[in-house]
């Protein structure tokens, strides 16, 4: 099969397409026939060796944890899906070697669920590892329908999730962005704030007695200020802090979870849920994928197309 690969730790160049075999499809797997797989920061961070000291990494690495397809096979006692059934996924294993940016890869039936009906493969593919953090991150700190939650870079992938999901579960929603995304936030459902300095003032004139709970999705070393913002100190959650824990606050690694993909998929097929794909690549220009991603820019998904 086709698949997109490196072997070495490096810049985006290092990605070459390639043939590689099939891959085998255990016990509880299913193998899935890509048609869409989405591209994060951590792609292209972990083959800079950013995460090299938590991560394995086995050689050849096909990149890629998102996807979103069809199943083609089945393995041994595997129940919950029939071939031709539509699935995405969060397709994260114990080591980092098998991954989505290919024809085919095999998926752990624990990392997928159903596709949302309502939402193409490219737009399903943009959900799994953003849409889980958002809705992981939620849950980490307790949040209850009525709540006040402060999202911090609520314009970018998991932070449009995080306050589309906000707004479905019932909770007021302030979120920081610079000023070119104020109308996108508010169209989403959210109270937008310029981030950077003195946005804890603006938050305060939003919500004088504080908010009820903080997400950060940035770490630019905001964790101090959004801890001075919640009602109780300890409902604040980083995913890009890794000192959060030493700060008082909860750092969050998202999970494959089947049960939280569904509720994200029956969220997208109710309307509560959208997919902005800002650029779809066909799997050759992965390299260029990376590029944009590292650049900052893209107010919405990248999803590579196979």
């Amino acid at each position: 099969m086709k698949a997109i690969a490196y072997t070495a730790y490096g810049t985006p160049d290092i990605l070459a397409l390639t043939e590689v075999p099939e891959p085998k499809v255990g016990p509880g797997e299913v193998l899935v026939r890509v048609r869409a797989a989405g591209v994060n920061p951590v792609d292209w961070k972990l083959a800079a060796g950013y995460l090299d000291p938590i991560l394995e990494v086995r050689y050849p690495v096909i990149p890629g944890w998102d996807v979103a397809g069809v199943v083609e096979a089945v393995g041994q006692d595997t129940f919950d899906y029939a071939v031709g059934d539509e699935v995405y996924g969060y397709v994260r294993k114990e080591w980092v070697e098998l991954g989505t940016y290919a024809e085919l890869v095999s998926a752990p039936v624990r990392t997928i669920a159903r596709k949302p009906r309502n939402l193409t493969f490219e737009q399903a593919a943009g959900i799994p590892l953003a849409g889980l953090t958002a809705y992981q991150s939620l849950r980490r700190v307790g949040v209850e329908a009525g709540e006040t939650v402060l999202i911090h870079s609520a314009a970018g992938g998991t932070g449009s999730f995080g306050v589309q999901i906000a707004v479905a579960l019932g909770l007021r929603v302030i979120g920081t962005a610079g000023a070119h995304n104020h109308d996108y936030l508010r169209a989403l459902g959210a109270e937008p704030v310029l981030y950077g300095e003195g946005f804890a003032d603006r938050v305060r004139a939003l919500a004088p007695e504080g908010v009820d709970a903080a997400l950060d999705f940035f770490g630019d070393g905001v964790i101090p200020a959004l801890r001075s913002l919640v009602k109780e100190e300890h409902r604040v959650v980083s995913i890009a802090d890794y000192t959060a824990a030493e700060q008082g606050a909860h750092q969050l690694w998202v999970r494959p979870d089947t049960a939280d993909l569904t509720f994200l998929g029956r969220l997208a097929d109710e309307g509560g849920l959208t997919v902005n794909v800002e650029h779809a690549l066909p799997l050759a220009e992965a390299a260029k994928a990376w590029e944009l991603s590292a650049a900052g820019r893209t107010r919405g998904k990248i999803v590579l197309t196979v």
